[in-house]
């Protein structure tokens, strides 16, 4: 998952396509004019996805200027790799309220 961030941070479309499932992969991917600026990720929940698992699902929010993307996705694992398959939207994770004298981790 946190690969996948990367690669749409960094507009690696090759990258996302090649770890894109086959049976829902889109044709002719492109994000290199994305202009999401994309500033941080957050895993919220994980289920199964361990190197012994042929099954995963990543729960997660992607934090970008004014908004979010919250989302929880699956993947499989063929060949020793993993790839993703589909995604549940959900609403917006809610935000943290921080105290003045409180650190964000």
């Amino acid at each position: 998952m946190r690969s996948r961030y990367c690669a749409y941070v960094l507009k690696l479309g090759d990258y996302l396509s090649a770890t894109w499932h086959p049976s829902s992969r889109p044709q002719g991917l492109d994000i290199s004019h994305d202009e999401t600026p994309w500033q941080r990720l957050q895993i919220i929940d994980t289920v199964a996805g361990s190197e012994n698992d042929d099954e995963g699902v990543v729960e997660f929010a992607a934090y970008f200027a004014g908004g979010q993307l919250h989302e929880r996705s699956r993947f499989v694992k063929e060949g020793g790799q993993w790839f993703y398959v589909d995604g549940e939207l959900l609403p917006p994770v809610a935000a943290a309220k921080v105290g003045r004298n409180e650190w964000l981790e």
